[in-house]
């Protein structure tokens, strides 16, 4: 019996296949949840059995065990080192191929959508064990099905030049998941001549083209929402329940520009000649630089990847350096979609090689456009999506659990770090007292800190130990100028990444935490009298991402709504993100938007052609 904590090793059945004990035909041995069914010679079941050993201890599950007395290990088997993922020795099990000993003319290769131990014992027939996991180790579950320590470059699994890599850590457990290459300008330079030479033919396929792949690309990414849910969780913290939420969000932008890719119409001009025809074309505009944050490492690549490549563009793209799996993740599924070499390109890099990999996409004539989240100045045309200072307006009028239930939800997803996240809760004197108390309670009553994978747990950790000590920062400034911790206000007690939820009362505009960007699990709560007075805080901010506000008064919600300088409202709506809608911000959170039909006109450039002689 080979199994760990709900974890198990399935051996595939299969007919006509050879035994793994020696070269007698029959059926390899079934074994699923530790029990065995059929077997076609004496040494089978105890042969399988030590090889189900070994790939349980490959994968840190159970110690290796010597083989029992009388057998011999199946002396064809031979594991060789692949190209995709991390290395491997001969005894491991990962993505390569195998062979017969001594005979590489045999050598069979791995299959893609799943890491198998292949066992070629004869010449003719190949048996094969299929390694899949069930819960335990993230590291060790991920490494059996979408986890590539390998950059993707041209259809290709690629090392840095240099060689260099750097670790990648799981936020909840401060262990590392695995490694991925540390990539510069010279790598970057490379990918961007891939994606140009790429566009020379991608942007000649039809919308219909397009639309197939992406199409097919959304359904593949669907049957594997479970693997990408995890790996999201893994090397990000939020919760199963948010990971999953994320890859059904994000899923649906394929599937969206899929779509939308053949609705990108130009436009007939009525002429004022009679000799003469006028028309706008709208084409793609290149090769996209793209730069990815960590709080969304998958709806963030599809968001801008995807409607890109739906115009006919093509893509380099790299992600946050705490989560670049999740995007690596998507080029996999991509390659299974039948998306061709360069059309997609990931480069991953450390937080000191992000300048130059950064400078280098930013200033290579052969890049037309940046996509950005995060904080930058380029000279091209840019999409770009810079966080936010979102203010959650309440007024008397408003409906008090309603409101609540808004708070909880714009607040505390994905422990605060999102940029759409209430920051700043301005709450009327009239209903102050009251929402301040509701909302500790219902604060106490849902929020509950752990590793994202226990599913009692809906607060994660945060990225890693900076985020930790500035949103403490931000505290210790309130309290020290007067605001008073109703819940929390101190990393909490589990340590790592972990921080208490938290409410604050009693905050002012001149603390820390009304001009920052907080992005933790910490509610700030202001009092105003006045609708001018609550417009007027809410508005004293650079930032202009999204804002929201609850009320019952009709004419106070079209009021506010047009005085709001946000690019995006929610009027007694906590959560409005929507594949259809356009999202972006104006004043210094960002330019251009993503998402929506607006999301595909990013990517193309209007041509006119006036045609005469007619």
């Amino acid at each position: 019996m080979c199994r760990l904590r709900k974890r198990m090793i399935i051996i595939t059945k299969a007919p006509a296949m050879s035994c793994l004990g020696c070269s007698s035909d029959g059926h390899v041995s079934s074994m699923t949840r530790g029990s065995t069914r059929k077997g076609s010679c004496s040494k089978h079941e105890k042969v399988t059995r030590h090889l189900l050993g070994r790939c349980a201890a490959n994968l840190s599950l159970l110690p290796p065990k010597p083989l029992e007395d009388g057998l011999d290990e199946p002396p064809d088997l031979q594991l060789y080192r692949g190209p995709r993922g991390r290395p491997y020795h001969d005894l491991d099990i990962g993505s390569g191929w195998c062979c017969r000993r001594g005979r590489r003319d045999d050598m069979v290769p791995l299959q893609i959508s799943r890491w198998a131990v292949y066992c070629p014992l004869s010449s003719r027939i190949t048996s094969f064990i299929t390694v899949r996991t069930m819960a335990a180790s993230q590291a060790t579950r991920f490494a059996s099905t979408l986890l590539f320590e390998k950059a993707y470059v041209d259809g290709q699994w690629v090392s840095a030049k240099s060689g260099k890599t750097f670790p990648v850590i799981n936020p909840a457990t401060g262990k590392e998941l695995g490694t991925v290459p540390d990539m510069n300008e010279d790598d970057t330079r490379q990918a961007i001549q891939v994606a140009f030479k790429a566009f020379q033919t991608w942007k000649e396929t039809t919308a219909k083209e397009r639309s197939t792949i992406l199409r097919r690309w959304s359904d593949i990414c669907l049957k594997n929402a479970r693997e990408l849910s995890q790996l999201l969780t893994a090397e990000m913290g939020k919760t199963l329940l948010e990971s999953e939420g994320e890859i059904n969000y994000g899923t649906s932008f394929i599937d969206w520009f899929g779509e939308e890719a053949r609705r990108a119409y130009g436009d007939v001009i009525p002429s004022p000649f009679k000799n003469k025809r006028m028309l706008v074309l709208r084409q793609p505009i290149g090769v996209c630089g793209m730069i990815t944050p960590w709080n969304f490492p998958n709806a963030m690549v599809t968001r801008k990847a995807c409607a890109a490549i739906a115009a006919g563009c093509t893509v380099v793209l790299k992600p946050a350096e705490d989560t670049p799996f999740s995007a690596l993740a998507l080029c996999e599924l991509a390659m299974q979609a039948g998306l061709p070499p360069g059309v997609l390109n990931v480069v991953t890099s450390s937080r000191a090689n992000a300048p130059a990999v950064g400078k280098e996409l930013c200033e290579n004539p052969l890049v037309k456009k940046i996509s950005f989240t995060g904080s930058t100045s380029t000279g091209k045309k840019m999409s770009m999506e810079l966080g936010g200072n979102a203010p959650f307006i309440v007024f008397d009028s408003a409906d008090l659990d309603k409101a609540v239930a808004g708070a909880m939800a714009c607040k505390f997803r994905c422990s605060g770090q999102t940029c759409v996240c209430a920051n700043r809760m301005l709450v009327q004197e009239g209903i102050y007292d009251r929402f301040v108390k509701r909302l500790a309670e219902v604060m106490k009553q849902e929020l509950r800190v752990g590793d994202g994978t226990d599913p009692a747990t809906t607060q994660g950790p945060l990225i890693n130990k900076a985020a930790v000590d500035k949103v403490h920062s931000l505290v210790q400034d309130a309290l020290a100028k007067g605001a008073t911790a109703v819940l929390g206000g101190k990393p909490d007690p589990r340590g790592g990444n972990f921080y208490q939820p938290t409410l604050l009362a009693d905050v002012k505009t001149d603390m820390r935490c009304s001009l920052e960007e907080i992005f933790g699990p910490v509610a700030t709560v202001f009092k105003f009298s006045s609708e001018e007075e609550a417009v007027a805080i809410a508005n004293a901010t650079s930032f202009g991402l999204a804002g929201y506000f609850y009320s019952s008064d009709i004419g106070q919600i079209w009021r506010v709504a047009e005085k709001l300088e946000y690019g995006m409202i929610g009027v007694n709506e906590g959560i409005i993100s929507a594949t259809e809608a356009p999202f972006g911000g104006v004043k210094e959170s960002g330019l251009g938007r993503e998402g929506g039909k607006y999301g595909l006109e990013e990517y193309t450039e209007l041509k006119y052609v006036c045609i005469g002689g007619i």
